[in-house]
């Protein structure tokens, strides 16, 4: 009789050892299932700098990574962020460096624009800068650095916003509108719209401001979230690697990424066209991951120098280095050499390249 309850104290113990088992097996596989299906919130400007966001959709570059990605357009990023309901955006370092002095908890996860690649658009009947003065005008601040360490230097234009009848207008697109039906003489901005207004006649690109104070710097970064960061390593080195293949397509595959363009920024696919070609060719290779400290370090310097963040934080906490060193990206420079040099080379027309694009995604 002792021996048959033993017995069955040891089988008792050795079911419930096992049931017990089952269940920490189980609640780690749903933690992996947690992360897996995590819904990254990812947010972009309405801006050609940030075409990655729209091509890591469009071209299915998130799917393939397993990344459950939902985009926000011209979502306001720094204040997402801030509020816990981004983990991720393209977005100016300006902006960004100035929201993370205040406080937010967003970082620089890769680059993603170089230089500026902004553009002063007038009127077809501006005939010269000085022109400008006294017009109503969309140029945001003079003080700003686009203008204070851009325009201004290029075309030997004033600084001071007395000298300019100066509106606020919500968006670029708003404000092209607002040129093409002559209620102002200019106004500065990204692309597509400057490729617009020559598009459809309504105006010409005075400026490109590309160089800060004379050189190269940053215009905007692939920022992440401290806290995504923090509790979905693998998800975030993954976004960085998806960041990259997005701009890799771009240059790849200009003629498919215009159309993306086309359909996600709503122009058309000769706009399109006509600004991927800046990106990738007229105006150099300026859409790039990799993070070249030198020019964020310019950048820094520019909005020191000039006082344009009113409460600057401290350089080396701005990047993710060890996120952004273990996803491992390419060798950017390496990437142009081997696989666009030879096909779409520096110095290419933009009939030539309008051409070859069609050919390899045609």
């Amino acid at each position: 009789m002792k021996k048959r309850k033993l017995l069955l104290i040891v089988l008792s113990m050795l079911i419930i050892s096992t049931l017990v088992g089952c269940g920490k097996k189980d609640e780690g596989k749903k933690v992996g299932n947690v992360d897996d299906d995590y819904e990254i919130n990812l947010g972009y400007y309405n801006c050609d700098h940030m075409v990655g966001a729209a091509i890591g959709e469009a071209a299915g570059i998130y799917k393939d990574l397993g990344l459950n990605v939902k985009l926000t357009g011209n979502g306001k990023v720094p204040e997402a962020m801030a509020a816990g309901q981004m983990d991720a955006g393209y977005i100016g370092n300006r902006g960004l460096i100035a929201a993370n002095g205040q406080g937010s908890p967003i970082l620089i996860g890769a680059n993603n624009h170089i230089g500026g690649s902004m553009y002063l658009v007038v009127a077809n009947d501006i005939e010269k800068p000085e022109d400008l003065y006294g017009q109503k005008v969309s140029i945001g601040s003079t003080k700003d650095e686009g203008w204070i360490a851009g325009y201004s230097k290029i075309l030997n234009l004033s600084t001071d916003e007395k000298d300019y009848d100066i509106v606020n207008i919500s968006s670029d697109a708003d404000a092209y509108m607002a040129l093409a039906t002559g209620q102002i003489k200019a106004f500065t901005s990204c692309d597509p719209w400057g490729s617009m207004a020559v598009y459809e006649g309504k105006g010409k690109i005075m400026a490109t401001y590309m160089e800060m104070d004379d050189k190269m710097g940053i215009c905007c970064a692939f920022s992440l979230n401290k806290k995504f960061v923090e509790e979905h390593p693998e998800l975030a080195e993954k976004l960085l690697t998806a960041h990259q293949r997005s701009i890799e397509y771009v240059y790849e595959h200009p003629h498919q990424a215009a159309k993306i363009f086309a359909k996600y920024y709503n122009v058309p696919e000769e706009v399109a066209t006509m600004t991927i070609y800046k990106k990738c060719v007229e105006e150099g290779r300026t859409l790039t991951w990799e993070i070249e400290e030198e020019s964020f370090q310019h950048a820094y310097d520019v909005y020191k120098r000039y006082d344009l963040i009113e409460k600057l934080p401290k350089f080396e906490d701005l990047i993710a280095y060890d996120i952004y060193n273990a996803a491992k990206l390419d060798d950017f420079d390496e990437f142009i050499k081997e696989k666009i040099d030879s096909v779409f080379p520096i110095g290419m027309s933009y009939e030539d390249f309008k051409k070859k694009a069609m050919e390899i995604d045609e």
